[in-house]
């Protein structure tokens, strides 16, 4: 009988988003599965690997560029390998032994546009390559909404029914202890803010931060993560960011759920997002949210969210949180790690029994 292997490379790499839920959902299917049901490679010198108890752990020769552990490495290790399936979380297929594979969303595909250097469009023609390899070659595909799901199957003529939709999680939030130091080290943050986490990716729509900003200066705004470019193309002109920005630079997870409990409300103003994880995390925390209602956003996030035009700043962010919105405690239910996981393993099972 077939066995899955797990692409482990995700542990190579800083735990944000696709890498967070591939660890935890990995770390569930270890206490689901029987011993050697399930086998996790990884190279030979990554060091951030779990003590798995019934998951095999297989160290395969040294750490190389992502591309050639993907399309060279992991195939000749197959070629050799046949009992094993691959199941992969982080968006790539590989082209001789597809197997299961989950695509969280299809950017690429539907805003080129929002590539324009000659790295961002070598990306660009490398995850449209990869989303078009997934829909027509893996045995079963995975996402993370049922936005993503339609997406999928509409763009690249999928029968839905090879698609599953299995949701992420704000689980590995809870353990986190909120590290109040941050305010030390942020004084102005004791006037009231709002608090986003910022991105170079276009999608998460940091322009309209700033242009909001620009337009309500005694709105306090505190920015966490990458740095903002000015303006992020905002504006028509050449104006640094506002001064009512407040650009934190990268905080770990301590600080930013500090930030999460303390803030106005969390803003993610993104207008493109297959799940958008991080508002669902400053739930958790207590913390009003408002999101865009464009993607995924609604549907995720339901009633229990305020709800923002991610091309239109003509509002009022102080009205808007007047309004009201349901309790978070039935989102919070919804979405579970175990019960993601649960449906991995599940699926796992329906692709070795199928073949």
């Amino acid at each position: 009988m077939k066995k899955i292997l797990i692409n482990g490379y995700f542990l190579c790499r800083t735990l944000t988003g696709i890498e967070r839920y591939a660890f935890e959902i990995t770390k569930r299917l270890d206490t689901l599965s029987k011993p050697g049901e399930i086998s996790l490679i990884v190279p030979s010198d990554c060091r951030a690997i779990p003590n798995y108890k019934n998951i095999t752990v297989i160290r395969y020769k040294k750490t190389i560029p992502h591309v050639f552990w993907q399309f060279l490495t992991l195939q000749f290790f197959l070629l050799f390998h046949r009992q094993y399936i691959i199941l992969d979380f982080g968006n790539t297929c590989l082209p001789l032994f597809p197997g299961i594979v989950f695509l969280h969303d299809i950017y690429c595909k539907l805003f080129p546009r929002d590539f324009t250097s000659l790295r961002d469009k070598a990306a660009l023609f490398y995850n449209q390559w990869q989303y078009r390899l997934i829909a027509h070659r893996a045995k079963k595909i995975g996402t993370v909404s049922n936005y993503s799901k339609y997406q999928i199957a509409n763009t690249y003529h999928v029968d839905p029914k090879r698609i599953e939709v299995i949701y992420s999680s704000w689980n590995h939030f809870s353990t986190i202890v909120p590290d109040y130091s941050v305010f030390s080290g942020f004084p102005f943050l004791t006037t009231p803010f709002y608090f986003t986490l910022g991105s170079i990716s276009k999608r998460k729509n940091m322009k309209w931060i700033v242009d909001y900003a620009m337009q309500h200066p005694n709105d306090i705004f505190a920015v966490s993560g990458a740095y903002l470019p000015t303006a992020v193309g905002a504006s028509a002109n050449s104006n640094p960011t506002p001064k009512n920005i407040y650009l934190l630079g990268y905080l770990d997870d301590s600080k930013v759920k500090a930030l999460m409990q303390k803030c106005k409300a969390f803003i993610l103003p993104s207008y493109y997002e297959g799940f958008g994880l991080t508002p669902l995390e400053a739930l958790s925390c207590g913390a009003q949210i408002i999101v865009s209602n464009a993607a995924s956003l609604p549907e995720i996030y339901g009633k229990a969210a305020h709800y923002i035009d991610p091309f239109d700043t003509n509002i009022d962010l102080d009205q808007l949180l007047n309004e009201p919105v349901e309790a978070p405690d039935t989102i919070l239910k919804k979405y579970s790690y175990n019960e993601s996981a649960r449906k991995v393993y599940n699926l796992i099972k329906s692709v070795v029994k199928g073949i």
